[in-house]
């Protein structure tokens, strides 16, 4: 098979699997990040403390995530065909897709905020925040290139999902694999969509660890930065009382 046959199936394949993962990743964050917070804030000792439902939402976070993928989306189809009418296409993909990695990024979400510092939260606290604040204003922000690196791990992790998509009929580069490189023993080709995954899964990488470290060092520069701005804020009650006084 020449470059040219090969680019001419490879061109429309990439584009689905980019779409696949573009999409499933915006469903994963946006289901995910208040997923893993509300873990965070409902643990004992959280500040919407709830025992039985952060048990029941972890159970069913962890039931999810030990589910392999390929059961995951075969357990899925009438849900899928539901959802998009269909249950093969780039389309349909994205539902399972989406589920499996919701819990995934939850967890990776969960540990990034229990890394944000007590005292910020407290001292919020002590000047009337309210949980909403907490989470916009502290958890959020402190968390940021934690949640950067975890969003690209999450779309490592969907990459890979998506190529075994293919293999029943989602589309993309797995299909592609399955259907020239391993039926029609097209290895050139086989080879040829390793290298392209491999180059995009690198391209990923760099760019996320590039904008954790980038967001990790400007918050190092601006110090106990957060800190000195609650205080500030502070200042000018105290003033207030003792001109009252």
């Amino acid at each position: 098979m020449t470059w040219s046959e090969m680019w001419e199936l490879l061109e429309p394949e990439c584009w689905n699997t980019l779409y696949m993962v573009w999409w499933s990743t915006v469903i994963a964050v946006v289901g995910g990040l208040p997923l893993g917070i509300l873990l965070v804030l409902t643990e004992r000792g959280g500040l919407l403390q709830n025992v039985v439902v952060n048990k029941i939402i972890g159970q069913v976070v962890n039931i999810t995530r030990s589910m392999p993928f390929i059961i995951l989306m075969v357990a899925l189809t009438g849900f899928t065909r539901l959802v998009t009418g269909t249950s093969i296409g780039r389309d349909a993909a994205i539902v399972p897709l989406a589920i499996g990695a919701i819990p995934f990024f939850a967890r990776l979400v969960e540990t990034a905020v229990r890394e944000v510092d007590g005292g910020l939260v407290e001292a919020v606290q002590a000047m009337g925040g309210n949980t909403f604040t907490i989470i916009r204003k502290v958890l959020i922000p402190e968390a940021l290139p934690s949640l950067i690196a975890s969003t690209t791990t999450t779309i490592v992790a969907l990459i890979g999902y998506s190529a075994m998509a293919g293999t029943v009929g989602a589309g993309g580069l797995g299909d592609l694999a399955v259907r020239y490189g391993y039926q029609r023993f097209e290895t050139g080709l086989m080879w040829t969509i390793v290298a392209i995954l491999a180059v995009v899964i690198s391209l990923i990488q760099f760019a996320g660890d590039y904008a954790a470290r980038s967001l990790h060092r400007r918050g190092n520069r601006s110090g106990s930065g957060p800190k000195l701005r609650l205080l500030k804020e502070k200042e000018p009650a105290a003033a207030d009382i003792s001109k009252v006084a």
